[in-house]
């Protein structure tokens, strides 16, 4: 069912789809001004080089294993064809048994920008369908920031957006970023993130 050889090929944006609810709209929008920045002379050598790993899905569909935020960015601006590797293939499971298959592999989040638990149906089909979560975009913020460090761990980030958004005002974080990013930056370091992948905080003796 795996695929142990890469096989990439271009795939149209648009027919890609997500295995998550939402994604953080201010990190799309980061993404959108570093490629605006790139496209001119470098735009293809990017698009070469990020090659978007997807799962192989009911009537050969192909579906975001990863960089929901990238894919987002690139249909808002325009770009028509991304590279896709193709890492396993499920083109012969039945659909509702594929969610079940992608859940148990960690290879999807149905959860929505309240951090609640959905239905597989209310994933969208469309990658331009995706809900904003503002706390998806705190977390990845604030890890940049080194407020926590890369971890392998499927879905780091979104477990960082809730334990963020536990603590902290939707209202706060859209009102004034920056302000609620200190408080992010502060909350990471507590003993109560200890549990979160990538935590970096002190250790008591």
């Amino acid at each position: 069912m795996t695929s142990r050889e890469p096989r990439l090929e271009p795939v149209p944006i648009a027919q890609l789809h997500p295995t998550q609810i939402t994604v953080g709209f201010r990190e799309v929008a980061e993404k959108r001004r570093h490629w605006r920045k790139l496209a001119p002379r470098k735009g293809p050598d990017f698009l070469g080089r990020h090659v978007i790993p997807v799962i192989l899905g009911p009537k050969e569909r192909h579906y975001l294993l990863d960089h929901h935020h990238l894919v987002r960015a690139l249909f808002e601006e325009k770009v028509e064809h991304i590279l896709v590797n193709v890492v396993a293939d499920l083109h012969v499971v039945e659909k509702d048994s594929f969610w079940v298959v992608l859940d148990h592999a960690r290879w999807c989040h149905p959860y929505d920008a309240k951090g609640r638990r959905r239905d597989f149906a209310e994933i969208p089909s469309s990658i331009a369908d995706l809900d904003d979560d503002p706390f998806r975009s705190l977390a990845g913020e604030l890890r940049r920031a080194g407020g926590y460090a890369k971890d392998t761990m499927p879905f780091a980030e979104f477990l960082w957006a809730d334990f963020l958004r536990r603590r902290l005002k939707r209202k706060a974080v859209e009102k004034d970023f920056a302000a609620a990013l200190r408080n992010a930056l502060k909350l990471a370091k507590s003993e109560e993130a200890g549990y979160l992948p990538g935590w970096c905080g002190k250790v008591r003796d």
